[in-house]
């Protein structure tokens, strides 16, 4: 799992790669918002294009980076859902809580 990331217009976006599973995914992903909200960082992006797996650990990261960017002020969206990721957020209703885009530039326009 690596997780890009860029600035566009005050927004973070990261771009993991890989899979979102427990013990490697889940961590990669909580550092990565961790050290963009460290950095000062209010609104993020996560672009989701380049993930091919998602497990229930994976899912609970997602809540907690959201959890943890909303405490601190900030707001957490999600970009480009692959269609297995889409259909867990479907099925725990956790699409509701999320905001998801599929063109970056409306994503980035929303905040």
């Amino acid at each position: 799992m690596k997780i890009s990331a860029r600035n566009v217009g005050g927004v973070t976006i990261l771009e993991p790669k890989g899979k979102i599973t427990i013990g490697v995914g889940d961590v990669a992903l909580r550092n990565a918002v961790h050290e963009a909200l460290q950095a000062g960082s209010k609104n993020i992006l996560i672009n989701m294009a380049g993930v091919s797996t998602i497990d229930s650990s994976g899912v609970g990261e997602l809540v907690s980076t959201y959890t943890s960017t909303k405490n601190r002020g900030g707001m957490l969206k999600l970009l480009n859902l692959p269609p297995k990721v889409s259909d867990i957020l479907q099925i725990t209703q956790l699409i509701t809580v999320f905001e998801v885009y599929d063109d970056e530039a409306e994503a980035i326009a929303s905040f």
